[in-house]
């Protein structure tokens, strides 16, 4: 079970244990991790108060009700139509006396004003500050849920042969990639980044009417979200032909940077060091300046969330905690490689979620 009840109760004692009164979250990961309720993002009021103590409540517009009830959270609904003001049904689910509590990092700011006029004795904190720690530690079945999606997601790079070819946009490639990343189980296709020669230098880059040519390093880094509401992201890199002979080594580099941050991954180092196994190796072969990011992200409910594996962050790995090595390369003006796999710390050290091979791909 994804969604197991003990949540909310290790979620309010986390709330008590940071000072926080009560946590107030809107729709997004968080009150999905908490409740199963993939709510709309809507400017009708729904949110989740939880207090450190007592029966938690969840607010939504009349018309939503269906909806949350549905989705099987086993609390309080309390529904408010429209044309009415829905923050007085806040008040009334929490204390008496509420000093401090913990707002959804990602509410709308809006939403965020209206509670501090609504409780304008009470210090605003972010509830990331709770919900974070619990939400890092993956469960079994979150484990499993990452597998499937990184499973279904190497599916759709396997096949990336029936799309990426020499004379095609890198539009053309993406609507064949977003549609397979559907037909591969997942419920949405989040980003197809298919990026030719010199787009491959821009991390970000997205796609463009760009024409494929033959031996340009083609960058593929593709994700969605599946239906129990947990990511894929993974990035390989592609060529048609021969590719320069720079890139070439530049590539092997790369892959060596990536496989040793994986190998570093283990309970007790920090996410810094990780990051410090694939950038000391890159810097060592002179490819430090081109190394333009940090080398993961976590990932689960969200596509981006703690742990962050970049220099600073001493956070120790833990059993459970999942997240993106990601390493590289970018040569302005000429092309660019990234090698991306989710992987999970272990009780004794690592695991790939995705298991294709790191190795350039010719087509």
């Amino acid at each position: 079970m994804l969604y197991p009840p003990q949540r909310l109760v290790d979620a309010q004692a986390a709330t008590a244990a940071a000072g926080l009164d009560a946590l107030l979250l809107s729709p997004g990961a968080d009150l999905r991790y908490l409740t199963g309720y993939d709510a709309h993002q809507l400017e009708r009021l729904t949110l989740l108060v939880l207090p450190a103590e007592g029966e938690p409540t969840l607010i939504v517009p009349r018309l939503e009700r269906p909806a949350a009830e549905a989705a099987g959270c086993a609390l309080r609904i309390v529904d408010h139509p429209d044309g009415t003001d829905p923050y007085p049904l806040v008040t009334a689910a929490l204390p008496a006396s509420v000093r401090a509590v913990g707002v959804a990092d990602r509410m709308w700011a809006a939403q965020v004003l209206a509670l501090r006029e609504t409780l304008p004795g009470a210090v605003l904190r972010l509830a990331g500050e709770v919900l974070a720690g619990l939400r890092m530690r993956k469960s079994t079945d979150e484990v499993e849920a990452l597998r499937r999606a990184g499973a279904a997601i190497d599916s759709v790079h396997a096949a990336m042969g029936e799309w990426l070819r020499v004379g095609r946009t890198e539009a053309e490639v993406a609507v064949d990639i977003a549609a397979a990343i559907r037909l591969s189980g997942h419920a949405t296709a989040d980003f197809t980044i298919v990026a030719a020669g010199p787009n491959g230098a821009s991390p970000h880059h997205g796609v463009s009417e760009r024409v494929i040519g033959p031996g340009e390093p083609v960058v593929v880094d593709i994700g969605g979200t599946m239906p129990d509401g947990y990511c894929s992201d993974s990035t390989r890199v592609y060529v048609v032909g021969d590719p320069p002979a720079e890139f070439l080594a530049g590539y092997e580099v790369l892959r060596e940077a990536q496989r040793a941050a994986v190998a570093a991954v283990r309970p007790g180092v920090t996410a810094a060091s990780v990051d410090a196994a694939a950038r000391d190796l890159l810097v060592d072969a002179g490819y430090g300046e081109r190394f333009l990011h940090r080398t993961g992200h976590g990932i689960g409910l969200d596509g981006h969330e703690e742990p962050y594996i970049v220099a600073g962050n001493d956070l120790r790995l833990e059993p459970g905690m999942t997240f993106s090595i990601e390493p590289g390369v970018y040569d302005a003006g000429r092309h660019g490689a990234r090698i991306e796999d989710i992987v999970v710390c272990t009780v004794d050290g690592v695991e790939r979620l995705n298991t294709m091979s790191t190795e350039l791909v010719r087509l």
